[in-house]
């Protein structure tokens, strides 16, 4: 199972970015688990200095984009 980690203190657009990984997962029909990190450390010890972010099992893949649910599709295949 992926883990997927969205970065954001829990603006407006971390909470949309949340939502599209969700449903990109059902997408791929994969069972993922989506935490959350608010901490601004724990944001910055992933490498992400503009928010939202999106790591994929501990890997920064995006960082100041809300990305759209077919983009996060493309991220999570292997």
């Amino acid at each position: 199972m992926k883990k997927i980690q969205i970065l954001g203190t829990g603006c407006v657009k971390c909470t949309e970015l949340a939502a599209n990984a969700r449903e990109a997962a059902g997408v791929l029909g994969e069972e993922v688990e989506i935490e959350k990190v608010t901490g601004l450390n724990d944001i910055v010890k992933y490498g992400c200095m503009t928010t939202p972010g999106l790591a994929i099992d501990g890997r920064l893949v995006s960082q100041g984009k809300l990305l759209k649910p077919e983009q996060i599709v493309k991220l999570l295949r292997p």
